[in-house]
């Protein structure tokens, strides 16, 4: 794992903006398609620790997906692991971007402030 992974959607303009930052703060990061390879069980549990163990932080919420699928009102009955599978089969219910250092840290979603103090910029 390079020491900064990102999840990204490419049709996702908040991702686009995300790696824009980064690429001007001269962070190196290695870039995975969230959809096509969504993070791995051990990926998950990494950001789930980070969140103190709020799932709900780790879902794109506004994905119609999520929707369809009726996760809001199910969300807090699944496990962990029930929760993650259901994004590794479709990664569109990751919220992203997603980003994931080697250290252990991490942070979801795309605000050029938190992303600032994430990175001690």
């Amino acid at each position: 794992m390079a020491d900064v992974v990102v999840y990204t959607y490419a049709k996702c303009s908040t991702c686009r903006n995300a790696t824009k930052w980064l690429r001007a703060q001269g962070i190196d990061f290695e870039e995975r398609p969230i959809r096509e390879t969504p993070p791995s069980e051990a990926e998950l549990q990494q950001m789930l620790d980070v969140y103190d163990g709020e799932i709900r932080r780790l879902f794109n919420t506004s994905s119609a997906d999520y929707r369809e699928a009726g996760l809001k009102d199910r969300l807090n009955t699944l496990t962990p692991a029930e929760a993650f599978a259901i994004q590794q089969t479709n990664g569109n219910l990751v919220k992203r971007p997603f980003l994931l250092t080697r250290d252990g840290r991490g942070i979801v979603g795309f605000k050029e402030d938190q992303w600032a103090s994430f990175f001690g910029k």
